[in-house]
């Protein structure tokens, strides 16, 4: 019983020895007859096994790489990478089999990223070269950095680019800052001139309104005009032909009552004339007539002084046969 319980807790001591928990984002290897293989284990043997970090790991580069004329250059990169899960026997073989197998990897990334920059700097003047080129041209190259390192490129950035000598660096600055005031003041022109271009439009588009609001204007007022023009001499010949009309009755009563003035006595007007001259004997008829009626007035008083005469002598007549 004491050999079995020695013999557990000599296992127990060994396994809370060799074995590990894996941490997380940790990759765990071993080999298996040659090759190299992860484990997907939580525990593994730490004297059988190789745990590497899987987190991201950047670097800064220098490099000094020379242009067309012998001219130095200063580049400064920046790079990130991580440990690739598809290709780690690639990433041991490159970094070697220890803990430091990314950043041995890393530098000689270094290596080919220096060979690649110095080989592109070769082939243009210091006035030619753009960093956006370079870094096109970094990432072309770098393709197959999984297959060929082990590593898988994150990001990689240029921070800046410099003429080694400091006499041509200030020179390239000035340069650079003459030609950005002179675009500049071109920009700052082409507005001011596109803003006196577009003022120039608007006033010309506003003239062109205004104009045609006043012909507008001037048309509804001549469209008024003849209106109104039309108005009244539908008046006046409406005004003419209710005094022609008036004229006709006027003249017609005339004739009637020149023709039969014993009609006269038919009218209710009379009728009470009559009535008032039968009950005082001085009473006096009084009729006005219009300053348009007198002319055609100084006919009819021969006619009204006739019928009342005779009116006159037909009462004189009644009352003599009253008295007999």
């Amino acid at each position: 019983m004491w050999i079995v319980l020695s013999c557990f807790i000599l296992v127990l001591f060994i396994i809370l020895f060799e074995y590990r928990i894996r941490k997380p984002d940790h990759i765990t290897m071993y080999e298996s007859r040659g090759v190299i293989k992860q484990r997907r284990w939580r525990f593994y043997p730490r004297h059988f096994s190789l745990c590497i970090s899987g987190t991201v790991h950047s670097v800064v580069k220098e490099v000094d790489a020379e242009a067309k004329g012998h001219l130095m250059l200063k580049f400064r990169l920046t790079v990130s990478v991580a440990p690739s899960r598809q290709f780690l026997p690639t990433l041991i073989r490159v970094g070697g089999w220890n803990k430091n197998a990314v950043l041995q990897a890393t530098k000689e990334l270094e290596v080919r990223l220096e060979t690649i920059i110095r080989g592109f700097t070769e082939k243009y003047n210091i006035e030619e070269f753009s960093s956006e080129e370079l870094l096109k041209y970094l990432k072309g190259q770098l393709k197959d950095v999984e297959k060929t390192s082990g590593l898988e490129i994150i990001s990689i950035n240029i921070q800046s680019v410099e003429p080694a000598d400091e006499k041509i660096s200030e020179a390239i600055r000035q340069r650079e800052s003459a030609r950005i005031f002179e675009q500049t003041e071109i920009a700052n022109q082409n507005a001011r001139v596109a803003a006196a271009k577009a003022r120039t439009e608007a006033d010309e588009k506003i003239a062109k309104f205004e104009h045609t609001l006043d012909l507008k204007k001037y048309d509804l007022n001549k469209l008024k005009e003849k209106k109104e023009i039309e108005l009244s001499r539908l008046r006046v010949e409406e005004e003419l032909s209710l005094k022609i009309k008036q004229m006709d009755v006027d003249r017609k009563e005339i004739e009637l009552l020149t023709k039969n003035p014993e009609i006269m006595m038919l009218t209710p007007q009379l009728a009470r004339l009559a009535e008032a001259s039968q009950s005082l004997r001085n009473a006096r008829t009084v009729v006005s007539l219009s300053p348009t009626e007198i002319s055609s007035g100084t006919q009819l008083v021969d006619v009204f002084k006739n019928i009342f005469q005779q009116v006159a002598s037909a009462i004189d007549k009644k009352e003599d046969e009253k008295t007999e």
